[in-house]
Order: C-alpha cells, then sequence, then structure tokens
C-alpha cells in the first residue's frame, strides 16, 4: 500500500504557509479552466500540485485532496463533521430534502427508513424484473440499425427504478421524465459555470427552462405517490407511506415527492452512465468483449440469466468495475466542513470546501498500473480489498455510501451480460464522444453504435 507523505504537508496553523497550488493570475486562470474543462484541470492539477492542492481566494478556503488517506479521513472519520458543499445544495430547489442533500438526525431517519428496500433478500427479487424488461428492450432492437446506447440505458434503468422501488410502470411518461431530467442536468452545468451566484428566481431562459422541467416532474412524481395511496404494493413508496416520524406523523407529500425524486435520479442516472461507458469501452477493446461473451455463453448459454448466475458471471463484473474505474459516473465528491478539525497534518477551519475526484484517484498510477488502459483483469485476486481504503470509490465512501449500490451492481450485470448474449455492438466512426461533467458523468452528444445480432 502506498502510504502518505506526512512530511510533505504544511501545518495550516502557520498562515504564512499554505498546500502548494496555482497563485496570483495562475489561480485565476485555473478557476476559469476548471469552470470550462473541470475532469482535465483535476486531474492536470493533482500530476503537478501532488496529493493536497490549494485552490483558496484569499479567506475562501478550498482544497483537492487525491490521496486515499485524506479521502478516508474525509469520507469515513470526519463525516460527521462534514456537509454536501455548495455544488450539491444548489440542486435544493430539484431534489428538496431527499437522501441526496438532507444532512445530521433527517437523514439518518430517511435513510434507516429506505435501507429496507436494499437488503440482500430485496434486491434479489428485483432480479426477474430487471431480466424481463431488458428481455423486452433487446427484442425491440433491430440488427444491423444505429442506436444512441445511452438513450437506450436510459430508457431502461428509469423503468427499472420506478417498477421496483415505487411499483409503477412509466412507460408512457419516461421520456418526459428523462428530458425533465437532461434538463435539469444541463441547467445545473450552467450553474456551475456562473458558481452559482445567479439566483434561481431570476428569469434567465435557463432558470425559467430548469423551473418548467421540475413543475413537469412534481406533476408526475405526486401522480405516483397518489396512485400508490390509492393501490399500495409491496413496494418502498407504499411502505414511506405508512411511515410514521418520531413525533407519530406521516411524511408529508413534499418529502415523499423528495425522496421520489432522488431515488428516481440516483437510481436510473449512475447505471445509466456505466453502462453506457461499459459497452463503448467493450466496442474499443475486442478482445475484453470476446472473454466477455466467452463467459456469458458459457454460464448462461441460450437461456435468460437469474439472480443465481451473479456469482458465476465473474469477468462479467471486472469488466463493470474497471469501466467504473475509468469513467466513474460519480466523479467528483465535495464536503464543506462545519467545525474546525485536523486531516492529516492539516488543521482546517469551519468552512473549508473540500474536493475529492474519483476521475483523478482512478487514474493514479501509485494503486493502478497502466492506469490509461481498460484492463478488467487488474481486478482478479481480489485487487479491491488489496486496494487501500478510498483509493477506488466510484459508489462514495463512509456513512453515505451509495445505498443502492449493490442494487445497482446486480442490474448492470444482469443487463450487461443479456446485452453481451444477443449483439455485437461497434462504434459508429467519426463521431464525438464528448464528457459532460454534471451531477454525474454523461456523454455530451450520446454515443452512437450499431447492433449486429449474433447466433449461438
Amino acid at each position: 500500500m502506498t502510504k502518505l507523505n506526512k512530511a510533505a504537508y504544511l501545518n495550516h496553523n502557520n498562515s504564512s504557509t499554505q498546500p502548494p497550488g496555482p497563485r496570483g493570475l495562475s489561480l485565476l486562470s485555473s478557476l476559469v479552466e476548471y469552470t470550462f474543462t473541470p475532469i482535465e484541470f483535476l486531474l492536470k492539477s493533482a500530476r503537478e500540485y501532488g496529493d493536497v492542492v490549494s485552490l483558496s481566494i484569499g479567506p475562501i478556503r478550498t482544497y483537492l485532496f487525491n490521496h486515499p488517506d485524506l479521502i478516508d479521513e474525509v469520507l469515513n472519520k470526519q463525516n460527521q463533521n462534514c456537509i454536501k458543499d455548495i455544488s450539491y445544495r444548489a440542486l435544493k430547489g430539484v431534489f428538496g430534502d431527499g437522501l441526496l442533500l438532507s444532512d445530521g438526525d433527517f437523514w439518518k431517519r430517511h435513510r434507516r427508513m429506505i435501507q429496507p428496500a436494499f437488503t440482500a433478500e430485496r434486491i434479489a427479487g428485483y432480479a426477474s424484473t430487471i431480466v424481463a424488461d431488458t428481455s423486452q428492450m433487446l427484442a425491440k432492437w433491430r440488427s444491423g440499425e444505429i442506436y444512441d446506447i445511452h438513450q437506450e440505458m436510459s430508457q431502461l434503468t428509469i423503468k427499472l427504478i420506478t417498477q421496483t422501488m415505487f411499483g409503477v410502470d412509466v412507460t408512457e411518461t419516461a421520456l418526459e421524465i428523462l428530458e425533465a431530467l437532461d434538463t435539469i442536468m444541463l441547467h445545473y452545468i450552467h450553474q456551475t459555470k456562473t458558481w452559482f451566484l445567479l439566483p434561481a428566481w431570476l428569469p434567465t431562459p435557463e432558470n425559467r427552462q430548469a423551473h418548467r422541467a421540475t413543475k413537469r416532474l412534481n406533476e408526475i412524481v405526486y401522480g405516483i405517490i397518489e396512485q400508490r395511496r390509492k393501490s399500495p404494493k409491496d413496494d418502498l413508496l407504499s411502505r414511506m407511506l405508512q411511515v410514521k416520524d418520531e413525533d407519530g406523523s406521516q411524511l408529508s407529500d413534499r418529502q415523499l415527492r423528495d425522496e421520489v425524486i432522488t431515488l428516481m435520479l440516483a437510481g436510473y442516472e449512475t447505471t445509466t452512465n456505466a453502462l453506457t461507458w461499459t459497452l463503448m469501452l467493450l466496442a474499443q477493446n475486442p478482445e475484453a468483449e470476446a472473454k466477455l461473451v466467452a463467459e456469458v455463453r458459457s454460464v448462461l448459454e441460450e437461456r435468460l440469466p437469474t439472480i443465481n448466475d451473479l456469482p458465476k458471471l465473474c469477468y462479467t463484473e471486472m469488466v463493470l468495475k474497471e469501466s467504473m474505474r475509468l469513467y466513474p459516473p460519480a466523479w467528483i465528491v465535495g464536503r464543506e466542513l462545519t467545525r474546525d478539525c485536523t486531516i492529516g497534518d492539516y488543521y482546517l477551519a469551519r468552512g473549508t470546501t473540500i474536493y475529492l475526484s474519483q476521475w483523478v484517484v482512478h487514474r493514479d498510477p501509485r494503486f493502478f498500473a497502466n492506469p490509461e488502459q481498460f484492463l478488467p483483469e487488474r481486478w482478479e485476486d481480489n485487487l479491491e480489498q488489496r486496494l487501500p481504503r478510498c483509493a477506488y470509490f466510484p459508489f462514495g465512501a463512509g456513512p453515505r455510501v451509495c445505498i443502492g449500490k449493490a442494487f445497482s451492481m446486480m442490474e448492470a450485470t444482469l443487463i450487461l451480460a443479456m446485452v453481451a448474449q444477443k449483439f455485437r455492438l461497434t462504434l459508429i466512426p467519426d463521431q464525438s464522444i464528448e464528457l459532460l461533467p454534471s451531477i454525474t458523468l454523461r456523454p455530451k452528444h450520446g454515443v452512437k453504435m450499431m447492433f449486429k445480432e449474433i447466433s449461438f
């Protein structure tokens, strides 16, 4: 395990010293660079300045931490001293006090309330729905046709999260939901480029579009809540409707709405992006694709997968892990300190903002040999257990690790196996595949692929 060189730390009790980082005009130039090309800037900063990068302006203290030991300190040991930073809080108007944005005792109560939907037994029960809906999608694909794989995965996963968690079929409104969420994602990017300085009430074109999208999303979500209230089922939303708070009151419609929208976004967006980047990488790496197809055929032959096949789909899981290393759906984490504390050898004041980037750490050659290469085999022999904690954290870490981690991995593994079983996908040449670092890491213009059905 690579150890942190603590001798390189500077003590922040000494106001004349700061961690390395751009200064003066270089800092202003760097902030502009971060605004428009954040991923490239973060990676360059880590390579130029090391494990701790200061991006502070005057009294505004902002740091980028690039070592697993420091990331572990923030997400595990100092979790109780942190809240989500302003880049998350800017989403409050859309996601309210759902699990993504809430803190403290309120977050703990709602986490406990939602956790039963993600037990091993519950997750296993969702497998049949995932397989059935994926089969329907594959039946619609035509050999020789060109599809935007990001759009295809989006429509599938939004349908799956609403069926499994809320007991409703959103086939008729899926495109509306996706369009509304896309608008919100693009608005978020616009907010980052203005450093969250423009108030939401200002009638800019972007704000008006985001308000319309949120209004339509609210209408759909409140309709789902009312449908479940009238006809309860054995699903998460029905149970949430029955839950009573500590004072004996039931959750308000607004609280239910916040959790439904949060789970909707988290449940479809991360899995969609993980599968999109995975299929792109497989098309670019035919040897890995051939190994994947061989495993799927050996395990499944011509039948549909079941939950019991997951332990045998080892290479399929390694492919997904490697894809999420190179293209982590959650590409950066931001925290703001609520009290003074020491992290590593640094004394950090309340109000300090700390950024932790999966994109940066997952490409660190100290922890991953040939980090830019797509090598699923690297995950053999329990690499994840041998890595320093937080050297690989696509789902976050600590108490606030993604509640749907196991569900997402199960879902993605089954879908990937079924696609590989039936189709070979090739990238359409000369297309521009650009990264769009919004709340998650998504493709700016989609990823167009040609599907060719393969015979057994």
